[in-house]
């Protein structure tokens, strides 16, 4: 087993002060902290070992993407396609369709566990996204399906007595039908196998697609914690999202729209609307390295948190985003 693996468990373990529960209700009135793709900032984003310092460093939900592999095995990643993220061209060549890409849905879950995963690069050019994160294509990472990682989450919940929830997202439903494959109905058989079934168990389930969480609610009849993910600035339809959704994901520019003439931040209507719905938001994606028009991190995060009032934000450094937070209370 990899050795930075076993030091983030044993800190995971060493950290535990609290007995596990074994139902929790969305808490509204607390910030929390979302771990996008696991600690991102510092391991290759989607691996377990990035869960696991997740984990240790106190977020209150790790992030699943999940997409389909071949055999139907919900796979966590973040693109239905694996270039960005894994040695595939090199392991597979002859695997690519003719858009130049490699889908996971082409591949059985044996032949994706060959695969070496990488922090997240640019296939044309092969340099990170990210230049001061873990270096590309070091170390030994691999992929890992979501029954595999909530099995990992709910394990670490018995050892060290903590209850961190699960935050999974279904990616490209639409995709996945024209592939005559049903990842909604997969997905949510996997999180009942494992006792995600209603609003007061420890998982929010989130979607862009706004006619396949209406499916979720309606046609399955899911009583899960439903968070619809935004990209544009979609005020209007709110009120259509709280007849199916209990919360919303924008992106924080939706939210924070620059500076007016006096240099102070703009802060949209789309947290308060959506309160007065009733609706939560989470908004994404905060990262330390890319900060646009903020000075730091920290001046991001009091924007976001306590001046536009959101109630959580995704973040790849989860524990600068917890520290933040922790002073403030």
């Amino acid at each position: 087993m990899n050795r930075l693996f076993i030091l983030i468990l044993l800190l995971s373990v060493s950290c535990s002060k609290h007995q596990p529960e074994q139902k929790v209700e969305i808490q509204k009135n607390k910030k929390v902290v979302i771990a996008h793709r696991g600690a991102s900032g510092y391991l290759p984003e989607h691996t377990l070992p990035a869960k696991a310092m997740a984990y240790a460093m106190g977020a209150d939900y790790l992030e699943q993407d999940v997409v389909l592999s071949k055999d139907d095995i919900p796979v966590v990643i973040h693109d239905i396609h694996l270039e960005t993220v894994t040695d595939v061209a090199k392991k597979f060549p002859k695997k690519k369709r003719k858009d130049g890409k490699y889908y996971v849905i082409d591949f059985t879950f044996e032949e994706l566990k060959q695969l070496n995963v990488s922090e997240r690069f640019d296939p044309a050019t092969s340099k990170a996204v990210f230049p001061n994160r873990f270096p590309i294509l070091t170390s030994t990472f691999k992929l890992h399906s979501l029954q595999e990682e909530i099995e990992f989450i709910q394990g670490l919940n018995i050892s060290t007595g903590k209850n961190i929830g699960i935050y999974p997202e279904i990616k490209d439903p639409a995709f996945h039908r024209k592939e005559g494959k049903d990842i909604s109905k997969i997905v949510l058989k996997v999180l009942n196998d494992y006792g995600y079934k209603t609003k007061k168990d420890n998982c929010i389930l989130q979607c862009f697609d706004a006619k396949e969480l209406k499916r979720i609610r309606n046609e399955y009849k899911s009583e899960l914690f439903l968070v619809q993910l935004m990209e544009f600035k979609t005020d209007e339809k709110l009120e259509e999202i709280a007849t199916y959704a209990d919360g919303i994901g924008p992106w924080y520019y939706q939210i924070i729209d620059g500076k007016d003439i006096n240099g102070k931040w703009k802060i949209t209507n789309l947290v308060a609307n959506a309160h007065k719905l009733n609706l939560i938001v989470h908004a994404y994606t905060f990262r330390a390295d890319q900060l646009g028009d903020f000075n730091s991190f920290e001046a991001l995060l009091q924007v976001a948190l306590y001046e536009a009032n959101v109630d959580g934000v995704f973040t790849d450094f989860p524990d600068k985003a917890i520290g933040f937070i922790d002073k403030k209370q």
